[in-house]
């Protein structure tokens, strides 16, 4: 099953700003104050600059592992596989502690069991086992969905924002934007999450750059965002922890036609669920491509990493907040190591198998 240049496109346009939502706000804060949005731009011009990288490598028509195996032999692009699906079961950790602690505090009235999020693990360890390709067609859905709750939150609150609040720019200095772009860099790692599919698409002719520029539009939307969400909450937004739960309830017509934001609310909610299962079917998918016996491999391997992944969010139940700031503030560095380092390495390595290539043509 192959997708089109449309369905990478909704990707990285309306589906990617969904995983943005829940902690990074409040933790950006927290390090810049109202300079939330610099490191954020730089994060999303940096992820733009190495989509770009990924949709290039699209060109050669190969897999990532059928690549690597060309360049340096199947025993260490298989390793290399290894590795890269372990980095993407370390990534997928914070969207799962999330996704968790939005839907147990905004879904329900009073703190539900906390099993109560397990039946997720059944719904991810079956879209895992489906190739990574087959969401084609759900994010033709999650697209329009995701805008029309997304544009649906921003409209009822842009009304009693104060953008005055993010003046002066640079308040923070160079620390608090440093601290903010290393901080962001676990919720930045969505050209990682192409890898895996490249060469399950076809390339068109200045599909890069449509992709980076579909990516720096839904990063203008998050910025925006943002934006807003500072407007209103501003000194307390760094206890605002689900902020684009609870800026739509300050519009004023909330009182007459009660919570009928919680529509737009339930719809990135939904976005969201999907996003939060991707990098386990990433890495469900790199290493199908690696091993081969889709069939039997990659139902099990779902099973399995949906298995390990509840058993360690039931580990860390009541620890949610240290468990997001270890990954995302002390063990930081790993993610541009993968998510930056492996596209450019794989670019830079792409000359080295065009000759390859242009002598076995002879």
């Amino acid at each position: 099953m192959k997708l089109s240049a449309r369905q990478i496109c909704f990707f990285l346009a309306a589906v990617a700003p969904a995983g943005k939502l829940v902690f990074m706000p409040s933790q950006l804060v927290a390090q810049t104050a109202n300079d939330l949005l610099l490191p954020v731009a730089m994060q999303i011009l940096a992820q733009s600059a190495l989509v770009f990288a990924v949709l290039l490598l699209a060109r050669n028509g190969r897999t990532v592992y059928g690549m690597l195996s060309d360049m340096v032999g199947g025993f260490f692009a298989k390793a290399a596989c290894v590795l890269f699906a372990a980095f993407l079961l370390f990534a997928a950790f914070v969207p799962l502690v999330e996704q968790k602690i939005l839907v147990q505090s905004i879904f329900y009235d009073t703190l539900p069991s906390y099993v109560a999020f397990a039946p997720f693990f059944l719904f991810a360890a079956y879209l895992c086992a489906k190739p990574l390709a087959s969401l084609g067609r759900v994010w033709d859905m999650l697209a329009p969905l995701f805008l029309v709750g997304i544009l649906g939150v921003l409209l009822l609150s842009v009304g009693n924002a104060d953008f005055g609040a993010l003046l002066p720019v640079g308040a923070a200095g160079a620390g608090g934007f440093g601290r903010g772009v290393a901080y962001t860099a676990g919720w930045f790692f969505d050209a990682a999450l192409l890898l895996p599919l490249v060469g399950k698409f076809p390339y068109r002719k200045g599909l890069a750059w449509k992709g980076a520029l579909c990516y720096l539009g839904g990063g203008i939307l998050l910025l925006f965002f943002l934006a807003v969400y500072y407007g209103i909450f501003a000194e307390i937004a760094v206890t605002q922890l689900f902020a684009f739960a609870h800026m739509s309830k300050y519009f004023s017509g909330i009182t007459a036609m009660g919570r009928i934001d919680y529509l737009f609310i339930f719809a990135i909610a939904f976005v969201m669920a999907f996003y939060t299962a991707m990098p386990v079917q990433a890495a469900v998918d790199a290493l199908t491509d690696a091993f081969g016996h889709r069939r039997v491999l990659a139902p099990t391997l779902s099973t399995a990493f949906n298995a390990a992944l509840l058993a360690l969010m039931l580990a860390f139940n009541f620890v949610p907040s240290a468990t997001v700031s270890a990954i995302t503030q002390r063990a930081f560095w790993i993610f541009p190591v993968f998510a930056a380092g492996a596209p450019l390495l794989l670019l830079a390595l792409s000359p080295v198998l065009n000759k390859r290539r242009e002598r076995h043509a002879r």
